[in-house]
This record gives C-alpha cells, sequence and structure tokens, in this order.
C-alpha cells in the first residue's frame, strides 16, 4: 500500500506543477514539491551565492541535454536566492534575443531580463517599480529614526541619504548616467508626478529608441543600447545592494540560439560578449553579481560553432586533464561548467511517487498507484533501447502524467497490467538484454 500523505499541497500550486510539466516547461512554482536529486548541483551554485552576497561575483554554464534538467536546475536557484532577498532577473534567448546583435537583439535580452525582474514579494516579474519605491521608502524611513518627519529639514537629511547612494554608482562606467535618472525617479516621487515616474521607468527598462526621444520625454541625452546594457547589469546589481538587497541573480537560458546564429562572425561578437562576462565576473570588475548560463553540450562544446569555438573561451572553460581522465565518476563541482548527470533510477522512482501524490492532491481522489508500480513504470522506460544516453527526466515525467491522467479517468483499469501492456511499452525504443539486472539491487 502506498504511504499516507506527509505534505498537504495547496491546489493551485499543484495544477501549476501538474500542467506546467505535462507541457514539458518547468513551473515557476511548486519546486520544493517535486526536487529529486540535484544536490551537488545545488550545493555549488549556492556557494556562489554566498560569494556574491559578501561583493564578489560569480559565473556558471549549466550543461545538459534536452529535457535533463537544466530549466528545472535554474528555476530551483532561482527560488533559493530570492528567499535570501536576492533580485533574480532571467531570460531565454531567441533569435530575437541575443547577447549582441546589429538589430537591438542584445537590448531586447536585457528588455527581457528587466521584464523578468523578481523579488521574493515579486515572483513573477515587473519588479522593478516595487524595487525602486521601496528603496526610496527605507531611505525615508531611516531618516525618521534618525530626524522629525515634522521638521523642515527632513527632506533635506532624505536627500543627504539617497544621494549617498547616488555617489557611488556615479563612478562606475556609466554610473554617472543610471544615477541621473535615479535622481530624476527620486524627485518625481517626492512631487507625486507620475508620469516623470513612468517615463524614468521606461529608462530604466531601455525603451527609449533614440536619444531625441528620451531628451524631449525627460530632459537627458542619454539611453541604453545595444553595446552597454550589460554595464547597466553591473550597475543595478550594486544599486540593489545599496537599496537593501542581498544581490543580484542574472539567469540567461537556451544558449543554443547562438549556436544557431549562420554567421560566423555575429556568433564570435556574442562569445566576445560571453567572454567579457566571465572576465568581469573573475577579475573583480562586477560585483554582488551572478551569472548563470544554461545551455546543451552541443552548443557548449562544439569547436566549430558553439562556445568553445572562441579559443579565449575554451582555454578558459574546458576540463583540465585530471577531470578529463578520473574514471571513477568524481566530478569539479567548482568548474566553471557543470554538467548534468541523469537522474538514477532510485530517483526517478522517488519523483515518480512525489508526482502520484500531487495528482491525487489535485483532483481529489485516493492515490491508486503503488510504489512497485511506479519501479515497473521506470523500468519500462529505461529498458528502451538508447534509453540510457537518450531519454530525460522531461520525458519520463511527461509519460508519467500521462499515465496518472489515464487511470483516474479509468478508474477500473488493472495498473499493473496496463504498464506492462502494448499500450505502454510501445513508448519505448524497445528491449535490451538484461533490462531486470538494472532493479536487481533496487532500494528507496
Amino acid at each position: 500500500m502506498p504511504e499516507k500523505k506527509q505534505v498537504k499541497i495547496p491546489k493551485r500550486i499543484a495544477s501549476a506543477i501538474v500542467n506546467s510539466l505535462k507541457g514539458g516547461v518547468v513551473p515557476r512554482i511548486g519546486l520544493p514539491y517535486i526536487t529529486v536529486g540535484r544536490r551537488a548541483e545545488i550545493d555549488a551554485l549556492l556557494h556562489d551565492v554566498d560569494i556574491i552576497q559578501e561583493g564578489g561575483a560569480a559565473f556558471r554554464f549549466i550543461v545538459g541535454q534536452y529535457g535533463s534538467g537544466k530549466s528545472f536546475l535554474l528555476q530551483t536557484i532561482r527560488n533559493h536566492v530570492m528567499d535570501r532577498n536576492f533580485v533574480v532577473v532571467d531570460a531565454d534567448l531567441s533569435p530575437e534575443r541575443r547577447l549582441q546583435g546589429t538589430k537591438g537583439q542584445g537590448l531586447a535580452t536585457y528588455k527581457e531580463l528587466i521584464r523578468n525582474m523578481s523579488t521574493k514579494t515579486r515572483p513573477d516579474g515587473g519588479a522593478l517599480t516595487l524595487i525602486l519605491d521601496r528603496w526610496i521608502s527605507s531611505v525615508q524611513a531611516e531618516t525618521a529614526a534618525e530626524a522629525d518627519p515634522a521638521s523642515p529639514d527632513f527632506e533635506k537629511a532624505v536627500e543627504k541619504k539617497i544621494y549617498q547612494v547616488i555617489s557611488t554608482l556615479s563612478e562606475m562606467v556609466h554610473g554617472f548616467d543610471f544615477a541621473k535618472l535615479l535622481t530624476l525617479y527620486y524627485r518625481a516621487s517626492m512631487s507625486g508626478d507620475d508620469e516623470t515616474k513612468a517615463k524614468a521607468v521606461k529608462w530604466f527598462r531601455g525603451e527609449y529608441a533614440t536619444k531625441t526621444e528620451a531628451k524631449a520625454e525627460l530632459g537627458v541625452n542619454i539611453i541604453i543600447t545595444d553595446d552597454d546594457w550589460y554595464e547597466y547589469l553591473k550597475i543595478f546589481a550594486v544599486f540593489l545592494k545599496r537599496a537593501g538587497y542581498s544581490g543580484l541573480l542574472i539567469l540567461i537560458d537556451e544558449l543554443v540560439n547562438i549556436y544557431k546564429i549562420p554567421n560566423a562572425i555575429t556568433r564570435q561578437y556574442n562569445y566576445e560578449k560571453i567572454l567579457t562576462m566571465y572576465n568581469d565576473t573573475l577579475q573583480g570588475k562586477a560585483g554582488y553579481m551572478g551569472i548563470i548560463m544554461g545551455g546543451t553540450p552541443q552548443c557548449i562544446e562544439d569547436t566549430r560553432r558553439g562556445v568553445y569555438s572562441y579559443e579565449a573561451l575554451r582555454s578558459r572553460l574546458t576540463e583540465g586533464r585530471i577531470a578529463r581522465e578520473n574514471k571513477d565518476g568524481i566530478r569539479d563541482m567548482l568548474a566553471p561548467v557543470i554538467r548534468l548527470v541523469p537522474l538514477n533510477h532510485e530517483e526517478l522512482v522517488v519523483l515518480t511517487e512525489k508526482l502520484a501524490e500531487i495528482h491525487a492532491e489535485l483532483f481529489g481522489y485516493e492515490r491508486k498507484i503503488s510504489q512497485d508500480e511506479n519501479i515497473s513504470f521506470i523500468r519500462a522506460e529505461v529498458s528502451r533501447v538508447g534509453a540510457d544516453s537518450r531519454i530525460t527526466p522531461r520525458e519520463v515525467i511527461r509519460d508519467y502524467i500521462e499515465l496518472l491522467d489515464m487511470v483516474y479517468q479509468n478508474p477500473g483499469i488493472n495498473i499493473s497490467e496496463f504498464i506492462s501492456s502494448d499500450a505502454v511499452n510501445s513508448l519505448s525504443y524497445g528491449s535490451s538484454d538484461g533490462e531486470d539486472d538494472m532493479f536487481t539491487e533496487f532500494e528507496i
């Protein structure tokens, strides 16, 4: 008999988990309910977070096949760091969003990152205005603890503290411009000028197309462009720390879209931008900022089109001889590239146990599928010909949720017989010799 449910999951979260996973995407919420394995990877990335919080910077690549759990790991880290008072920005690259481009593709990535700016209290993005207003309110509260808010000098005291933050930014590349817009936003906030506040936010979001437009609306002759958007993220990181946050984490997925760029020169410009980011974090040119990029092995390691086609990156990122030649599966989790290994069979079964409980909670029925039946299902999945190299958690999860849906809708079904039937086994690529040997020492 299946064990009694230990944790009651809200239906809103259960629905998000089931629907997202069935659609092949990572849910934004509820990840702790389904996290299995990846402890070494999570610990390594959280060690980076400790360094970032102390004023350092970090850069990592997460490398794995489609469906191997890259996006899941990125979202898991995203949730962890928001709980630690970090601000997170994330974006998937695409043909329209790159790191560098001649038609604004780099700026498009910046816009997406800022649009998805998230905090613990605003986890779904759109947190920029909240952050700016919270900063001003916190400075006012800090000043009120030292001076009487009714005093005629109170506003001057607030301005003094505001300018203390702004002056530290002015020393950075483009920091003077950034500080100027912060000043505009602060003054508009104090005067109740919501129109000017909205225009300042528009500037921070990179939405001014020309300097002429910015000059007409804000009186400034500067805009964020395709060439300098990354510099503004570095300024944001320092500002966020001054505004009371722990730092900034930047998540960029789908590097394969750079790999797919047909023009070799354009690809090299994008890899040069990655090199700039990588060098900044290692050489102390950035602070309170972490960058994690996700991609497939091919888009990283292909020496003709991938990241490794750019020699300066290849020489920095390639594993050393000891890591390459050890035969014991020992991994260096402090290396800049973290390669995801497949979940083992025990972890896959634990995952199905969690999903079975969530599915039953969502649809309001007593869980019917047993642990032994889950093991049988995983056995059928991993016994496909080529499954050791081709099957991914995404495929297993989608198949399993489909199984749960069918069992729920057909209460009279014999689950064990159905799992062993052609209806399920036809999913496999074929049978392999010794398939039962995988489970000889199977323990949960």
